[in-house]
């Protein structure tokens, strides 16, 4: 076992003495004062002249003297005792004053003394906390390192001074606490402890050395190298030290000068690490070098901390070491004044290396590239840089671009005026974005049958006669995160593009996690500027040197490319364009315009006069339809066979229209529009129940609109019927609009085949109604809509014929011989019997017919005979005769009453609350809808209500 000492390892005490001064000094405080003696000889004194005065006297009370010299006595004793109180009081109020006054100065030597023992060591906290610290020359050649914090010797030295108080301070004195705690660097160390937590100590140490040592005075090995090593400038920098990590239990990287290494517990300790960290805890740890052992408080670091450290120290290392490079040159010194078509394909140069210019080819060296940089790095004018070349090198008739930006729509705004440029996609055109790049496929399909029609195989052949196609992507990684099913596309593209010559050239700000390794593989073609993590870097060229590029300003415009049959990436600086170069080539550009690889976008307003008609009979044309995916628009239709269509759109979006355009295509015999009026559209629903039409076509406008007017029990009725006429239909068409796909619509939907989706009001009503969240759009114009999932624009109809009316059912007056009538008391009653009295009518209550012999010995005036559901119900004589041969008529708020005396349960026809609405059962037929009169129902009666 080690032996544990008061020194605490190698510190420079020369340089704490400096700071440290003349030894602090208590004073030495007499708290024991000499005690006074008694005063005998005064005590007596005044004894012996009582006696002598009491001789010569002779008076007795001139002995009360002598009681004087004991009084004198006590008195003095006492006062001595007072005075020597008062003295040790004094000289402890001195020593505790002395005593604060030196603690404090003491630890204002000991903050100088740690102070600049954390100048001369820093530890990785401080070394960010001081940036010009960072890499500044030690006197020391062999590196020191801070493996913790803890209690050490100190210089500071308290003479003096007595007692526990002043013992205390000298021993505190003695002991510099939270000090760095130094070993040579050079014996190497071992960090002993759980794998996770032990690695992490191994990080902060390796750090510290980087952030001490240059990279030209220590290079970094590792036979298991991690990331964040990898990230160091140090990594195989080639400088005579050599520092070796070990973080895993892994054979040591051969020979080095220091060893770091992490051990796992009862493991063996590599040779070499003559200093021992083993943890006690989640930050305390014991260190053992040289038979010493204290204990110390570790630093640590996370891989990512460390990462982003060692990214700092590259950048600092570019800055200081870095070659600054070929200056920057212009493209236009490069290219020739005017498109030339060259034998050799696609082979242009976009830069300089230093000695000579970088060509590139995008058809040997690809097909399909890929190009990364983070922001700033100069990405997208290097994209710009290597179009405009192509243009400049070939005309429109060997290749032409597709361009799509998203990263803001204004990357490629300058290369619009090109010629060849045949159109530019940007993210503030979503929709339109996703409908292009899914021409692609259709892009691919027509090249294969173009080259199969002149029997060529690939673009190579002479007989092909269309120009290649680039497909430049500035940020790649944004435009698959906002379609991420257009990925296949570009992986389809990228398989089968070489043939058909088509390429992909894709700038991303980062590759790893973003393109797949499907896609990449089919990109041998590899172009990064700098990037921010080692794995991109990695990902794109095979080595981090992308990642070492310096993202000052002047390093900007740097690349490092790596062709399919380079083993090692070249650095170039690449060429600038300026709006000049590009407004000149626009200029002296020829060739005809390039085929765009997809078609415009569908007309907001549409005529049915411009669609091609459907030669089968019976077919109905609804709009225009789009297909991207097969580059083609073609006319829709609701073809003879379709059962049905379901519209669904909010307020606007011409789901009205949509009916209409179809009603204008129907002969009226055969055309059945179903009111929007509830009375209507009950009884026309009703009706197509009990007598289907065939081949006829049945529109119903708003049907939410109208189930949500009718009571429950009637809406679920209405609901029933609609479904009844939905099974049945093939022999004619249905087409129901709706603004939301509600419960009782989505019921009728699933029986209907067809769906159209117009504009709605959120994305939540459209994703409810069936719809892709992904093809969502506010802005859609009316009559655009999804029909079966393809991007339709219904035509406009030439007019509105307007939905057909319900007519007013007939009006009914007490003409018949004896009428019953049933009627909840008030004064609509009274008003009715009034009226009906003045009309000729003889009018009875119920009870007074009772007590007619016969209700049909009335005589020649027609009887009414009114009362409500319980008089009625009382009466079952005169119920049953006047039900039975007479006219029996139900007001419309006696619903309830209507099934109690006519026993019957089907529903009758809906009559609106506050109309004037009856039902008429003439001699037990089934009951219909009926409105009074305005003079019978009188002023303001609502018999319905």
């Amino acid at each position: 076992m080690p032996q544990t000492s008061d020194r605490l390892f190698d510190i420079d005490s020369r340089a704490a003495t400096s700071h440290s001064g003349e030894p602090l000094r208590l004073p030495v405080a007499d708290l024991m004062p000499r005690r006074q003696s008694v005063p005998i000889l005064a005590a007596f004194v005044p004894v012996f002249g009582a006696v002598a005065l009491w001789l010569f006297t002779g008076s007795i009370f001139a002995l009360w003297f002598a009681a004087l010299g004991p009084l004198i006595a006590g008195a003095s004793a006492l006062d001595a005792g007072r005075a020597a109180r008062k003295q040790r009081r004094v000289a402890r109020h001195t020593l505790s004053t002395a005593i604060a006054e030196t603690s404090r100065l003491v630890d204002e030597r000991h903050d100088r003394e740690r102070k600049q023992l954390d100048s001369q060591h820093p530890d990785v906290i401080r070394f960010l906390a001081d940036d010009t610290a960072v890499w500044r020359d030690r006197s020391s050649s062999a590196p020191d390192i801070v493996v913790g914090r803890g209690i050490m010797t100190s210089s500071v030295q308290v003479t003096g001074g007595e007692g526990a108080e002043a013992d205390a301070l000298r021993e505190r004195a003695r002991h510099l606490a939270d000090a760095p705690v130094i070993v040579a660097g050079g014996g190497g160390i071992a960090v002993v402890g759980p794998q996770h937590l032990a690695a992490a100590v191994v990080r902060a140490l390796v750090i510290q050395l980087c952030l001490a040592v240059p990279p030209t005075r220590l290079s970094v090995t590792s036979a298991k190298p991690a990331d964040w090593t990898l990230a160091l400038p140090h990594w195989n920098s080639g400088a005579a030290r050599t520092l070796s990590v070990c973080e895993a239990s892994v054979p040591l990287d051969g020979d080095c000068d220091i060893l770091i290494a992490c051990v796992e517990p009862g493991a063996p300790i590599p040779p070499g690490c003559a200093c021992v960290v083993t943890l006690t805890g989640l930050t305390s740890a014991r260190v053992d070098e040289r038979a010493h052992s204290t204990a110390v408080t570790v630093e640590m670091l996370a891989s990512a901390q460390a990462l982003d450290i060692a990214g700092d120290l590259s950048t600092r290392a570019c800055a200081f070491t870095a070659d600054p490079g070929p200056p920057l040159v212009a493209l236009g010194e490069l290219l020739p004044r005017s498109a030339e078509n060259v034998p050799v394909p696609l082979r242009v140069p976009i830069g300089h290396d230093g000695h000579m210019t970088t060509w590139i080819d995008l058809v040997a060296d690809g097909p399909h590239a890929i190009v990364a940089g983070v922001t700033g790095s100069g990405k997208s004018e290097l994209l710009i840089t290597w179009i405009t070349a192509l243009c400049a090198r070939f005309d429109t008739t060997s290749v032409s671009f597709l361009l799509v930006d998203f990263k803001g729509g204004t990357a490629f705004d300058a290369l619009r005026a090109l010629p060849h440029v045949a159109g530019v996609i940007t993210d503030l055109d979503a929709t339109g974005a996703r409908r292009a790049l899914k021409s692609l496929r259709a892009e691919v399909q027509w090249r294969e049958r173009a080259l199969g029609e002149v029997g060529a195989r690939e673009i190579g052949d002479e007989r092909a006669t269309f120009p290649r196609l680039v497909i430049v992507v500035d940020e790649f990684a944004a435009l698959v995160s906002a379609h991420p099913e257009l990925h296949e596309t570009f992986v389809d593209v990228a398989a089968r593009g070489r043939a058909l010559g088509m390429h992909l050239v894709l700038g991303t700000q980062r590759v790893a996690g973003v393109v797949r390794d499907s896609l990449l593989a089919n990109c041998p073609l590899r172009m990064s500027l700098r990037v921010t993590d080692p794995a991109d870097s990695k990902s794109v060229v095979g080595t981090d040197h992308a990642f070492r590029l310096a993202g000052t300003p002047e390093a900007r415009g740097f690349a490092m490319i790596k062709r399919s049959g380079d083993a090692l990436p070249s650095s170039t600086r690449i060429a600038l364009t300026t709006g000049e170069d590009i407004a000149r080539l626009a200029k002296t550009s020829r060739g005809p315009a390039p085929r765009r690889p997809w078609l415009p976008a569908l007309p907001s307003d549409l005529d049915r006069s411009s669609l091609q008609t459907s030669p089968v009979m019976g077919d109905i044309v609804l709009g225009l339809a789009d297909e991207p995916d097969q580059q083609r628009q073609c006319t829709a239709t609701l073809k003879a066979e379709d059962r049905g269509l379901l519209v669904i759109g909010g307020g606007g979006s011409g789901k009205t229209s949509v009916l209409a355009l179809i009603a204008e295509q129907s002969p009226s015999p055969r055309l059945v529009w179903v009111p929007r009026e509830v009375e209507g559209a009950w009884d026309t629903l009703s009706s197509l129940v009990d007598d289907p039409p065939d081949g006829a076509i049945v529109l119903i406008d708003d049907l939410d609109s109208v189930l949500a007017q009718l009571p429950s029990e009637y809406a679920l009725e209405a609901v029933h019927n609609l479904e009844h006429v939905l099974r049945a239909a093939g022999k004619y068409r249905v087409v129901v609009a709706a603004q939301r796909f509600t419960g009782a619509v989505s019921r009728v939907a699933d029986l209907l085949p067809r769906r159209a989706l117009l504009a709605m009001p959120s994305r939540q009503d459209y994703v409810a109604a069936g719809g892709d969240s992904a093809t969502f759009s506010e802005r859609r114009p009316p009559g655009r809509a999804r029909l079966d999932g393809t991007l339709v624009q219904f035509a406009r109809p030439r007019g509105m014929p307007g939905n057909s009316s319900a007519s007013e059912p007939s009006v009914w007056r007490p003409t018949a011989p004896i009428t019953g009538f049933v009627l909840r008391p008030g004064a609509a009653a009274r008003r009715l019997s009034t009226s009906w009295t003045q009309a000729g009518c003889r009018v009875l209550s119920v009870e007074e017919a009772n007590s007619l012999t016969s209700i049909t010995d009335v005589g020649e005036r027609a009887l009414v005979i009114v009362g409500d559901g319980e008089q009625w119900q009382r009466s079952w004589r005169t119920l049953s005769a006047v039900r039975e041969n007479h006219d029996f008529v139900v007001d419309a708020g006696c619903a309830a009453e209507l099934r109690v005396l006519t026993g019957i349960r089907e529903l009758p026809p809906y009559c609106k609350p506050g109309a004037q609405r009856a039902w008429l059962l003439s001699r037990g037929e089934q009951p219909r809808r009926v409105r009074m009169s305005k003079v019978d129902a009188g002023p303001g009666a609502q018999l319905a209500g």
